[in-house]
């Protein structure tokens, strides 16, 4: 078997980006920790494990809030649209659209705290 553990998320501030994830999105802390040198090492993730991001410091990185150009980056799967959405709007997550109703799902595209698109998606039921 195969998984897709992490991946890097680049932000400008490990507490900005935590506050974001954890308190906006609900997601769990699963690491943090400093190491000689100073260097800080911060994992989050969706409480229920699955893939989870390493918030990377990038400095003056221009590539912050556009990991994938123009394109929505990260697709954030819930099964309760109704409150994930509140709960987002309530910690002050910007929304692009009005919730939508797919084949594919219930979803809206909403911004990362840098500007990146996401979809937040509640797939339909089977």
């Amino acid at each position: 078997m195969i998984r897709l553990r992490d991946v890097t998320f680049l932000v400008h501030d490990h507490d900005e980006a935590l506050t974001f994830f954890v308190d906006a999105l609900g997601f769990a802390v699963r690491q943090d920790e400093t190491f000689d040198g100073g260097w800080r090492r911060v994992v989050v993730g969706p409480p229920d494990g699955g893939t989870g991001f390493v918030l990377a410091l990038s400095g003056a990185d221009s590539a912050v809030g556009r990991q994938a150009g123009a394109d929505v980056a990260f697709f954030l799967e819930t099964d309760d649209f109704a409150a994930q959405h509140e709960r987002m709007v309530r910690h002050g997550v910007r929304f692009r659209e009005e919730p939508r109703h797919e084949p594919y799902g219930t979803v809206a595209v909403f911004e990362d705290l840098y500007g990146g698109a996401w979809d937040l998606i509640e797939p339909p039921a089977h």
